[in-house]
């Protein structure tokens, strides 16, 4: 009777230990303050495109099931589109995870890189800071916050999207460059406890899917988005294995990272429990 009094302690020890460790994962978990802007640009003018709109849809509500406090926006003009970020780095200052995810057009200009609005009526090169949103202004106002990680994911071309063409994949499908040609994107160097995340590497292009529902990158993040206890560097690292094999290396995502701790999109039994970079 002892013997068996004392394994039901046992037990009973071991399904408290669980109980516990279960209920400080769900608290780390609520208590962690993550926070989204998505937005998704396909009414153009010149060159409209066909995925944006329902990429940050299916994102927006992906990040939402992760515990994700979410702003959500299509077709921003110019005017939206400035104000959209400024409000964003403003105000997720006390956020532990800020996250931005831009699908539409982007532009590389001497050096910068730039998402384009759908307003926007770019007639040369030297027009194109004025009427676009650097990606290098964002980066260096979400480098003065001093605490939680940032993550920005670019879904977008880094090429003239006013000339463009078409690309034949190994399947045979032919889809349209989200640009006119390969011209890549002026490299960033991303700020401490960022990562910075191209749906196509410096000197590739992007591939918009007027076939399909959802552009080829943002399929695969949807797919590996919510994967328990799959650190980010590793969702990524399946991102670009997807997309390279499916558009036969024509489009291979690229990603920078210096996080200084670890971080999942969905927990499991404890793995990135920790979730958040300490105070830079």
């Amino acid at each position: 009777m002892r013997r068996r009094n004392f394994r039901l302690c046992r037990v009973a020890r071991a399904v408290s230990a669980a109980l516990l460790g279960a209920a400080c994962l769900v608290q780390a978990v609520q208590a962690e303050v993550r926070t989204a802007l998505v937005i998704g640009n396909s009414a153009y003018k010149s060159a409209p495109l066909k995925n944006p709109a329902p990429d940050s849809q299916a994102v927006a509500s992906a990040l939402k099931d992760l515990g994700f406090q979410v702003t959500e926006r299509e077709n921003t003009t110019y005017r939206e589109l400035i104000e959209l970020l400024r409000q964003f780095t403003a105000h997720a200052a006390n956020a532990d995870v800020r996250l931005v995810f831009y699908a539409g057009h982007g532009v590389q200009a001497k050096g910068r890189n730039y998402l384009l609005p759908v307003d926007t009526d770019i007639r040369a090169e030297e027009e194109i800071p004025a009427k676009s949103a650097d990606v290098n202004d964002l980066l260096d106002r979400l480098s003065r916050i001093p605490r939680g990680i940032n993550i920005v994911i670019l879904d977008a071309c880094r090429n003239n999207p006013f000339a463009g063409s078409d690309v034949t994949l190994p399947d045979g499908r032919r889809l349209k460059f989200r640009g006119a040609t390969p011209a890549g994107l002026a490299r960033m160097e991303v700020p401490l406890g960022t990562l910075l995340a191209f749906s196509t590497a410096p000197g590739g292009v992007a591939l918009d899917d007027p076939a399909a529902k959802h552009s080829i990158y943002a399929k695969y993040l949807l797919d590996n988005l919510t994967a328990p206890g799959l650190p980010v560097e590793q969702m990524f690292k399946r991102v670009r294995s997807g997309v390279a094999n499916e558009t036969g290396r024509m489009q291979v995502p690229w990603e920078s990272s210096s996080l200084t701790g670890d971080f999942c999109f969905k927990s499991e039994s404890g793995a990135c429990l920790m979730a958040t970079a300490p105070a830079r």
